[in-house]
């Protein structure tokens, strides 16, 4: 992680100061460009045709693709990719966010309002379910940046405060607070929290490691096909794991 690298990447995407009244200039998926300028700052590499895809960054010899989410969508790329090239995924997880609710008809923003949650890697796993079929392929890499960021979210939602079922306009870094990279197998050994007893249950994996038992459910399903642990047995309706053979 390179602090002074990021906010030379932000700053140039997003300038060093930004005035309420310049919401309307905002550029869309801003993370996705100051994280392509952080990861690379040599603009040549950025957007280059490799067969029939466009890469987000690509050096002549790597790949990195930056993915907001949905990342069922980027498997005919991977596909094409890692028939030649590593490749790198990098994945951007809000960490503290702050929201501001933008009115379309006035341009007015509200104060913004810091979300109670904090988010961490653990949030990448469903994710990496979608493309389950490609985790063991030793090309394939990941990075999960943890970024500070605020939130702009348009009023225009179905209910009485416009807010469910709004649209978001936009996210902004403030900061990179660390990064989580998965660079082989044994890199995933790291989201096994400590002080996990032996064997354990998704529920205990979700209490020690502190996420949603749905969470914990997702993550345990891709570290079992990866063979970072085993299913050992059941206590009463739940699966009981344990870590498998040291890698």
């Amino acid at each position: 992680m390179d602090e002074k690298r990021f906010e030379a990447a932000k700053n140039k995407i997003i300038g060093k100061t930004r005035e309420k009244t310049s919401i309307g200039t905002f550029r869309e998926k801003t993370v996705h460009a100051v994280l392509k300028h952080y990861y690379s700052p040599d603009e040549n590499t950025h957007e280059v045709a490799v067969g029939n895809y466009v890469a987000d960054i690509f050096d002549g010899k790597s790949i990195w693709e930056i993915q907001n989410g949905n990342f069922y969508k980027i498997r005919a790329k991977l596909d094409a990719f890692l028939a030649q090239y590593p490749v790198t995924i990098i994945f951007p997880i809000p960490h503290h966010k702050w929201l501001i609710w933008i009115d379309e008809e006035t341009g007015e923003l509200s104060p913004k309002r810091k979300s109670p949650l904090t988010g961490n890697a653990y949030r990448a796993f469903p994710e990496l379910y979608r493309i389950k079929s490609y985790l063991a392929n030793e090309r394939l890499r990941f990075i999960f940046p943890l970024v500070d960021m605020e939130e702009y979210r348009l009023l225009n939602g179905w209910s009485k405060d416009r807010k469910k079922g709004s649209h978001r306009y936009d996210r902004i870094p403030i900061g990179l607070f660390d990064e989580v990279r998965i660079e082989t197998r044994a890199d995933y050994l790291q989201f096994l929290p400590d002080g996990l007893p032996s064997p354990f249950t998704s529920g205990d994996f979700a209490k020690t490691a502190k996420i949603p038992v749905k969470t914990a459910r997702n993550t345990l399903h891709i570290l079992t096909c990866l063979d970072i642990i085993k299913i050992t047995g059941k206590r009463g309706n739940a699966y009981l794991y344990q870590r498998s053979i040291p890698l």
